[in-house]
């Protein structure tokens, strides 16, 4: 179930949010944990199995860390932040960990891993050592955000950050909050354990939140459809010209942006309906002047999670330069496996990688620095397309030949006149126009609903109608991390 979509729309949101302000108080959160059970299970009701497991884990975890039980009369402790932990404690914290990767590993990696091995069996002429496994294993929805998530939790209660819940109903309602369940924000726990014991609902925040939902969705439909229409369109052509190419590139970094950052704009607003207030998760990404400026932009949850979690656990940059270098490049190569089991992702991380060594080693007082502003997004926003090749190409060949398009050097045939007849229509043209126009000159939907004036919410009725009235004649209409 999409949030673009009239089954979300006009049946199951308002539902959910009557049966959530008509519970009593006491009631909330088991009423918000069914129904975003119902929600994740609403594609295939199997996977609400492997969302419980990994609950389940955790809450276990998080009361063995702390020494409680859920039926003691005992407050919750919040652990020393700097105080040894036990082998009780490192045990749990281990079991958390090791579940939740376990899990995520086979779910997601297993097909990559024996498709990768019979591939290697192949090239070197041993196809008898090849496995041949017949099983495939389907992802589950949002599998990758939920287990970060719920291993936040261990992990800022061993810390000592934040507080365990001996609430296994409340527990349950955190990690399987439907807003941002499947796609993120990745909520980590030490952000809404305060708002999970108690928070307002007020008609302010009610109202920014209808806002934020308003927004997305018209990013979503107006913006990132019609971008991702024309990317699909050059990214399936056998033959390109260069600017086809080019043009095809910026479609997919538009779609990219616009599709997530609207599913994070629609769960901020829907989390905001609800009572929760959930960080800021894009920051005009487009706008940065570095590659290490983007990934301070760009899916902000992700990048703090990786920097918090993994990056200063291997040391960060506190033990040499040639071991930050070496943490840098571990971070991005995970993160970009992270996104999607294949070669390519594994790819993109690595350029990513690769870029934030090269920055780090020229300093603030390189040539590039000294570049007019304006210039230095320019330069980080080509680099960007060069990546996003890796990341939306089914195949490595598949992006080297892309790439050999964007460089002008791959075969033409006259078919590749046909592109530009479905790609540059003026319906494409102007929304690409009214896209770009957002991404490096429109306001973040976070600053723009701080306040809301009558005019503020009539634009945002408006959207709401011209974007349901659009979906109406789209086909097309993907959510692009679902498959993360």
């Amino acid at each position: 179930m999409v949030f673009s979509s009239y089954l979300f729309l006009f049946y199951f949101l308002p539902v959910a949010l009557l049966g959530y302000y008509l519970v009593p108080r006491a009631g909330k959160h088991l009423m918000l944990t069914l129904v975003s059970y119902a929600f994740y299970g609403w594609s295939n009701p199997a996977f609400v199995v492997l969302l419980l497991f990994s609950t389940l884990v955790d809450y276990c975890c998080g009361l063995v860390i702390v020494g409680i039980s859920p039926w003691s009369g005992k407050p919750e402790p919040l652990l020393e932040q700097a105080g040894p932990r036990s082998t009780r404690q490192r045990l749990a914290l281990a079991v958390s960990i090791l579940s939740n990767l376990s899990l995520l590993g086979f779910f997601k990696y297993f097909n990559f891993a024996t498709g990768s091995w019979d591939a290697l069996m192949a090239a070197w002429g041993m196809e008898s050592w090849a496995l041949d496994v017949a099983l495939k294993v389907t992802l589950p929805l949002g599998i990758s955000f939920y287990t970060f998530q719920s291993m936040s939790y261990t992990i800022d209660v061993y810390r000592g950050h934040a507080r365990p819940l001996k609430n296994i109903t409340n527990f349950a309602c955190y990690v399987s909050m439907f807003p941002q369940l499947v796609a993120g924000p990745i909520i980590r726990y030490a952000e809404v354990a305060d708002q999970l014991r108690s928070r307002t609902h007020t008609v302010t925040k009610f109202a920014r939140g209808a806002a934020f939902l308003c927004v997305g969705l018209t990013k979503k439909v107006w913006l990132a459809n019609p971008a991702g229409k024309v990317a699909d369109v050059v990214f399936s052509a056998d033959s390109l010209n260069v600017l086809d190419a080019w043009y095809g590139a910026v479609a997919y970094a538009f779609q990219i942006y616009f599709d997530f950052s609207a599913y994070s704009d629609m769960a901020i607003g829907i989390g905001l309906m609800l009572g929760f207030v959930y960080p800021k998760n894009f920051n005009s990404p487009y706008l940065a002047v570095s590659i290490t400026d983007f990934w301070r932009r760009w899916h902000i949850s992700l990048s703090s999670w990786l920097r918090d979690y993994l990056y200063i656990p291997l040391g960060g940059n506190r033990r040499g330069e040639m071991r930050t270098y070496a943490n840098l490049m571990t971070v991005m190569l995970l993160g970009g496996l992270w996104h999607g089991a294949s070669w390519t992702f594994v790819v993109w991380g690595g350029l990513h990688g690769f870029f934030l060594m090269l920055e780090r080693l020229q300093g603030k007082n390189s040539i590039y620095h000294r570049l007019p502003q304006a210039l230095q997004v320019a330069c980080t926003f080509l680099l960007l397309l060069i990546t996003w090749v890796f990341f939306r190409a089914e195949t490595l060949a598949h992006a080297t030949r892309y790439l050999g398009n964007m460089a002008g050097i791959g075969q033409q045939t006259p078919a590749s006149l046909l592109v530009g007849g479905i790609i540059y229509q003026p319906f494409y043209v102007v929304m690409m126009s009214v896209g770009a126009a957002v991404v490096w000159g429109g306001p973040q939907t976070w600053d723009w609903t701080r306040t809301l004036s009558p005019g503020k919410l009539a634009l945002c009725l408006l959207l709401f109608v011209l974007s349901v009235v659009l979906l109406t004649a789209q086909a097309y209409n993907p959510f692009i991390y679902f498959i993360f």
